[in-house]
């Protein structure tokens, strides 16, 4: 593209390869934050189900409005990045992020769960354009055939994010609720939130300071990239939007459910402070998984991988819905280590090959992150009719699906 950039910015070209590693580390930052983000929805939806008296249905408009924005926003967030560049892109983002932390306060002050839903949907807004920007940008910092091994490394910190946001949460949001009014159980986020507005600024800053090369053939694909309707033409592509639409929901859709699932008498009967602990087990496993299947992905074919990992994972779920106790309680928690690998996975077999296309399958597939906002509502659905245990038998679904497209659906037409 035109050399819209910051001074601080390098210009290469991806083709002639190059020490990736300074910018790379950076980037990583980013994933760290948003998966921490992120999985603090899960320690908001028991807290704010309490403070507001919500049914899992009303509940689980908390994800329906945080992974709703991914679908808003993400095509726009590709006309950003494609006008100011990568690295202003991602300036944008952690600002606009950081406007979204903030506005938890005066919505916990005025105790308005729309207040809530508004803030967590310009906190989402950033976070697409981060995704949009930094999993592209991360994919061509290196050789072509190492770029799921290098997404599912950065992935690996973005769990370490979700691994870390539980225990955050059950200590300062969750932790001696008791005997407090709904006022000041809502006003319980007010800190936590205040001082990830406070980091996500500091990161920007950050980002602007720091020498992101630009890589010439992908900021040139922003800039003159085609149309979706043509990127639509691409099956490998559209069934891999499909793939991140349902891991995305069934891995939302698990999350959000462990501490009320946990604190079940006839699961673990935990406290929801407790609970929170627990849930960062399932974000863990996912963190270890990447770090495992970045390695495995040099060797194995990564569709392969992808098949038996989510064939594991349904057979987990299925596990859970039929039985009870420690087994149930760790069958599914058991699933975030094979959820590990699927995200970046099913994303780097999505958009290979596009070409110039690669900006458009990116904005598809991350548009596609939507249904976690569609499928927690309908488990939220089937909780509310026939119980949470129950409920999980929509996830483990999902992962057929995804079983599917590591086997076979990712394959060029």
């Amino acid at each position: 593209m035109a050399s819209i950039s910051t001074p601080n910015q390098t210009h290469i070209d991806a083709s002639q390869g190059g020490n990736y590693t300074v910018p790379l580390a950076v980037v990583t930052m980013l994933f760290f934050m948003w998966g921490f983000l992120t999985c603090l929805n899960d320690i908001l939806i028991p807290h704010l189900k309490g403070v507001f008296d919500l049914n899992y249905t009303q509940i689980m408009l908390i994800q329906f409005t945080f992974f709703g924005a991914y679908f808003i926003m993400s095509i726009p967030s590709g006309s950003i990045i494609a006008k100011v560049g990568y690295q202003k892109g991602i300036v944008i983002g952690l600002l606009t992020s950081g406007v979204g932390a903030l506005l938890f306060y005066p919505a916990a002050s005025a105790i308005s769960y729309p207040l809530f839903l508004t803030a967590l949907f310009v906190l989402a807004s950033g976070i697409t354009l981060l995704q949009v920007a930094a999993n592209p940008y991360v994919a061509v910092l290196g050789k072509s055939e190492t770029a799921s091994s290098r997404l599912n490394l950065t992935q690996a910190f973005n769990s370490l994010g979700t691994t870390v946001a539980p225990y955050f949460g059950g200590v300062l949001i969750l932790s001696s609720v008791e005997g407090l009014t709904p006022r000041q159980e809502a006003e319980m986020v007010q800190l936590p939130y205040v001082g990830l507005a406070v980091a996500l600024v500091l990161l920007a800053v950050v980002i602007w300071k720091s020498k992101l090369p630009v890589i010439a053939a992908v900021e040139d694909h922003h800039a003159k990239s085609g149309k979706l309707s043509d990127a639509l033409k691409h099956r490998h592509l559209v069934l891999g939007a499909v793939g991140i639409f349902v891991y995305v929901g069934a891995e939302v859709s698990i999350g959000s459910f462990l501490v009320n699932f946990l604190g079940q008498s006839d699961i673990a009967g935990l406290p929801e402070a407790t609970a929170a602990g627990f849930v960062s087990y399932y974000w863990g496993g996912a963190m270890i998984g990447r770090f495992i299947g970045s390695a495995l992905m040099q060797k194995i074919n990564a569709g392969k991988l992808l098949a038996v990992a989510s064939l594991i994972a349904s057979g987990l779920v299925l596990t859970t819905v039929f039985t009870t106790g420690q087994f149930a309680m760790w069958t599914i928690l058991s699933v975030g280590l094979f959820n590990s690998i699927m995200f970046p996975t099913i994303f780097t077999l999505g958009i290979d090959g596009l070409g110039k296309l690669t900006s458009q399958g990116s904005s598809l597939m991350i548009m596609a992150i939507v249904g976690g906002a569609i499928i927690p509502v309908a488990q939220g659905a089937l909780a509310d009719t026939y119980g949470i245990q129950h409920a999980f038998i929509l996830p483990a679904i999902c992962y057929l699906y995804i079983m599917y497209y590591g086997w076979a659906g990712h394959k060029h037409a």
